[in-house]
């Protein structure tokens, strides 16, 4: 009797485990594919999942199967609202020796700009297409940048830019606003 009264710690960590499971896929595809997992097959599927649990309670306590999901919603969200970023770092954690490499071996440009590739990006047939650049700079001058949040034009690279993120030290990702690349600023 003691034992149906406490608190079943379990079903909140379900609906965290869950959230996170959901999200990986976006995490390690590219982000119009992750996107459409997320919304049309891992989403309504942990969904599935976690209603078959809150029925096999059968009501006998609600406070924890309310914050199994509300857990669940709020990780989500969470995770959803930061894809971008969480995705950069992510795919920086799992494979910057091969980006480092790749950026590396390229030649030193003459006319200013920071050695650079193409590293993310979205969009179809040529409508709203989102560009990510993977930067090297040398003199690590962004670095102050990313802590002012000043300014959205930067030495070095053409275009303004809505979101700079420092990955390490000299190493930093940098979304150009929609339909802009590195090549044609708007």
């Amino acid at each position: 009797m003691a034992e149906d009264k406490r608190f079943n710690w379990r079903l909140p960590l379900y609906g965290a485990v869950g959230a996170l499971t959901v999200f990986l896929p976006n995490l390690l595809t590219g982000a119009d594919l992750g996107l459409i997992l997320y919304l049309f097959v891992a989403a309504p599927f942990m969904s599935l999942v976690l209603i078959i649990v809150a029925m096999r309670n059968g009501g006998r306590q609600p406070l924890p199967v309310l914050s199994m999901l509300i857990v669940y919603c709020v990780i989500s969200w969470g995770l959803f609202k930061d894809q971008s970023d969480l995705r950069d770092l992510g795919r920086w954690v799992l494979g910057s020796r091969n980006y480092k490499a790749e950026v590396l071996s390229q030649p030193t440009p003459t006319n200013g700009e920071l050695k650079h590739l193409e590293w993310d990006g979205s969009g179809f047939a040529g409508i709203a297409n989102r560009s990510v650049y993977l930067i090297f700079d040398p003199n690590d001058s962004l670095a102050q940048e990313t802590r002012n949040h000043s300014s959205h034009k930067f030495a070095g690279i053409p275009c303004e830019v809505p979101r700079l993120i420092r990955l390490e030290s000299h190493w930093y990702s940098v979304e150009f606003y929609t339909d802009t690349n590195w090549e044609h600023c708007n």
